[in-house]
């Protein structure tokens, strides 16, 4: 076994399986890709990775499988027919899914996903990092699973990357996938407490200890599916979870300085793919791509604007003379407040230089709600915006905000005053 020190969980233990995986180019890509894009330029230290986030994601998916076994046991073998050894299995295809759930993230992360190709056949649905995930671990990765010589369990990369897809499944035992992605999965619990603790804030904390312990599974009677949920002495440990999300959300995710870099470096590097390529977006995750699309990497872009290349957007980057908020709507915008923003940003489109909107929604009520199980019971369940009054008046944030160019800033933001006023 091997160890690395986190910030965040102390101690990450790999095995040599993992090791070898982690040691592959695709994955060191993943030091070179900073997971919040240019939030440095607000919080000076959020220039962590996504490399650590995928660590911390494989021991927290680990940490919160061990508490449901440990808890669920007779369920687990009685009802779904689980031996050892097949737990053990299920236990190794968790870990290489939460280690790279990220691998097909492009630079900057989030910030670049809009330069992503449509789909075939679509006018609106672009391909997502996680459908070039999927194509790296087919095609880069599967000679360091399915034919790795610790794979005594014979696992496959076509299972571990079931577990990272949401489209439909015959297997009873889907519910793993919430492990990964879902209202209450490794990948929040991770990032929530990471990206604060290098931002600096308190915000994105939250009992983690106490979810762990009060994990369950949970049948649902009416379709006969599981899910993952949590017991119900452990629901305010699930409501500070979706609070914690929602204020790292408002304070820092939708920051608007950091918005106004992700709208820079977004444009930055789709003028880069136009002259480096020819093209505006990415090339599709198809197995002929996967090459040319993981040359792309924060450094690679990072080098390109500082080499003068990435136009007028490049420029502001080094300058830091991003494009300044002049306008905002509330938070959640009155028909009032909308029809003053139509009203605004028509009589200044040729001024503004980009509109930033939020749709957002920090916790999504319905099938999608986190299942509270009362004590001793796999089938009595109730949604946990039934037990919080928090969670069930959250709504999602659709503020609307104007920027302009930074040397216009004083003299627009004086005329959209002096506007107002007058509508």
């Amino acid at each position: 076994m091997y160890y690395i020190r986190d910030p965040i969980h102390g101690f990450i233990e790999i095995n040599e399986w993992e090791k070898t995986i982690i040691n592959q180019p695709e994955f060191q890509r993943l030091r070179r890709i900073k997971q919040l894009s240019l939030s440095d330029m607000v919080y000076p230290a959020t220039n962590h990775t996504r490399f650590e986030h995928s660590l911390g994601v494989m021991h927290v998916a680990t940490q919160m499988f061990d508490n449901i076994v440990k808890n669920e046991m007779d369920f687990l073998k009685n009802k779904l027919n689980y031996t050892e050894s097949g737990l053990e299995r299920e236990r190794i295809l968790i870990r290489l899914a939460g280690l790279l759930h990220d691998i097909g993230h492009p630079p900057f992360s989030h910030a670049a996903e809009e330069l992503m190709p449509l789909k075939p056949d679509s006018v609106k649905d672009h391909y997502e990092h996680e459908d070039y995930s999927t194509a790296i671990i087919k095609n880069k990765f599967r000679r360091y699973i399915d034919e790795s010589k610790f794979n005594d369990l014979k696992i496959t990369a076509d299972e571990v990357c079931d577990l990272l897809t949401k489209g439909p499944t015959s297997s009873e035992r889907a519910f793993w996938r919430h492990l990964i992605s879902g209202q209450l999965d490794a990948d929040r619990a991770d990032y929530l407490l990471r990206d604060s603790y290098h931002a600096g804030v308190n915000y994105g904390r939250y009992d983690l200890k106490r979810i762990l312990r009060t994990l369950t599974v949970i049948n649902e009677p009416e379709t006969d599916n599981f899910s993952i949920g949590i017991n119900k002495s452990g629901w305010h440990a699930a409501e500070g979870l979706i609070i914690a999300r929602y204020q790292m959300f408002t304070q820092v995710y939708f920051h608007h300085t950091r918005r106004a870099y992700d709208n820079h470096i977004s444009e930055a590097i789709k003028t880069l793919l136009e002259s480096e390529t020819k093209r505006s977006t990415f090339l599709p995750p198809t197995e002929k791509n996967l090459d040319e699309y993981l040359d792309w990497d924060d450094w690679k872009v990072g080098g390109l604007i500082k080499e003068g290349k990435a136009g007028l957007h490049g420029e502001i980057i080094l300058n830091r003379q991003h494009y300044r908020r002049v306008y905002e709507t509330k938070e959640v915008p009155s028909v009032g407040d909308l029809k003053e923003f139509e009203a605004i940003s028509g009589e200044f489109k040729d001024r503004i230089g980009f509109i930033d909107t939020a749709e957002k929604s920090w916790y999504k009520v319905g099938d999608e709600d986190i299942l509270i199980s009362e004590e001793k019971s796999d089938s009595k369940y109730a949604p946990l915006s039934q037990y919080s009054s928090i969670v069930r008046n959250l709504v999602p944030n659709k503020q609307i905000r104007i920027y302009v160019p930074y040397e216009n800033r004083e003299k627009i933001k004086e005329q959209i005053e002096k506007y107002r006023e007058e509508i």
